[in-house]
């Protein structure tokens, strides 16, 4: 069964009455042979739903990859019967319409506010103690998982405090020996899971930590300086590696070239843009260049032609799924590519071929 007919099924079997159980947007994904929320399967899902007259709830692109979303009927043929009364000028004109239908599918484009709730520490409900745990259960808990911040709580929507490593040190340093968790937590942190990633920043670099509260009100996890750390990580090493491999493609190809012969490696559909030196070429016409095998020639490098332009192809369709900001971030398989990439024209650079 393809994509469209079983969701075309799903969407008969809603207006039945029939109840359709949740799923992850993993496994959501997956009915499309995806792994991630790209920016061209994006676009083919939205297009399924819209045919199917579709929803997912919440919208399959903003949520967590591994939380659950539901299916519900797009906004449809809304009904309105009354006549249409409009004023221009001073003068009224009555329309009647006998139906006029509104659809209003799912949107095109989703939010696209980089949310606190998109990381997978803030879907991870966090362990807590209670506010009358002895120091014993609070200093095993933090050590046995290699926890800095432990929230005292005594519901997972009702939130007491926070025991850190810093909350105890600051009282033992004081001569206060506290007898449980209330005598040993200072005043927690926390943001909605709607807040912007960037909105949650500062009061994490200021207290190490923030807990992440849902639309429902319950705790849903704790975001680490640790865990931000990691997430800039992922963002950002693509582009570092993809804006590297440019800077060695473009010292490749320095001054061999005459003006003339770069603009003619300018896309045929961008006449107007002026090219007269390699700076201004884009990456896929780094390939148009190359690809010719008389200027492959003037590189005077021993290597096999076909199969570097076909790992710039490659490293091309990365940076392409790159640039649209796919909120999963880069698949683990192009990640490595772009490393192994990355390494080979170090290796080209360090014996002096290039």
């Amino acid at each position: 069964m393809s994509q469209v007919d079983r969701l075309k099924n799903l969407a008969e079997e809603l207006r039945k009455g029939k109840e359709i159980p949740q799923l992850t947007v993993r496994e959501f994904l997956s009915w499309f042979n995806a792994q991630r929320r790209g920016y061209y399967i994006v676009q083919s899902i939205r297009e399924a739903l819209d045919n199917a007259h579709l929803q997912t709830v919440p919208d399959f692109e903003s949520a967590y990859i591994d939380s659950e979303i539901s299916f519900s009927l797009a906004k449809e043929a809304a009904q309105q019967e009354e006549p249409i009364t409009l004023t221009v000028e001073g003068a009224t004109s009555v329309i009647v319409c006998d139906t006029v239908s509104l659809t209003t599918l799912s949107p095109r484009y989703a939010d696209p506010t980089y949310r606190i709730s998109k990381l997978a520490a803030a879907n991870k409900p966090p362990v807590y103690v209670a506010p009358d745990s002895s120091p014993q259960e609070v200093v095993t808990a933090m050590l046995s998982n290699d926890f800095s911040q432990l929230p005292v709580m005594t519901s997972e929507r009702e939130v007491k405090g926070v025991v850190s490593w810093t909350s105890i040190g600051t009282r033992l340093s004081l001569g206060k020996h506290g007898t449980c968790a209330r005598e040993l937590m200072d005043a927690h942190q926390e943001i909605r899971a709607s807040a912007s990633l960037f909105q949650a920043i500062p009061t994490i670099v200021q207290h190490q930590y923030v807990l992440i509260r849902a639309t429902d009100n319950r705790i849903t996890g704790i975001v680490t300086a640790s865990d931000l750390s990691l997430q800039f990580q992922q963002l950002a090493e693509p582009f570092l590696l993809l804006g590297e491999i440019e800077n060695h493609i473009r010292r490749m190809i320095g001054n061999k070239f005459s003006s003339e012969e770069l603009a003619r490696a300018r896309d045929p559909a961008d006449t107007d843009r002026d090219v007269s030196n390699v700076a201004d070429l884009t990456f896929g016409e780094y390939i148009r260049l190359l690809e010719n095998p008389e200027h492959w020639e003037k590189l005077n490098v021993p290597i096999d032609r076909k199969a570097f332009i076909k790992q710039l192809g490659r490293v091309r369709d990365i940076r392409n799924d790159v640039m649209h900001f796919d909120p999963d971030g880069i698949a683990p398989d192009d990640l490595e590519r772009l490393r192994d990439f990355v390494q080979f024209l170090q290796r080209l650079q360090g014996i002096g071929v290039t």
